[in-house]
């Protein structure tokens, strides 16, 4: 019988030695509960390292927004540049009074 591949016979083999060794394997009685929990605890660091990470991003945008806000120079306003304010290009109304 010949054991070169594609002969006759050596699928079988192979298949019967693969099926012999699978039948020696036991799986640990736990290892179900312990795989289970590895993953867990690697799901919870990686939640909490997105948690931290989002939390310094978004304190380094507020911290930079602060800065450039008080760069700004304190004598020209950048959306009210005309000669009227808002307020005193509000229209008036007159108050209705009761008799």
């Amino acid at each position: 019988m010949s054991t070169t591949p594609g002969a006759p016979g050596t699928e079988r083999q192979l298949r019967e030695a693969l099926e012999a060794l699978a039948h020696q394997v036991q799986p640990a009685p736990d290892a179900y509960r312990s795989a289970r929990g590895d993953w867990l605890r690697r799901e919870r660091r990686r939640r909490l390292v997105l948690a931290v990470l989002i939390t310094v991003v978004f304190a380094l945008a507020v911290l930079i927004g602060l800065w450039v806000l008080n760069q700004a120079p304190s004598g020209s306003g950048a959306i009210f540049t005309g000669a009227h304010s808002p307020v005193a290009s509000a229209p008036t109304t007159t108050p209705i009074v009761s008799p």
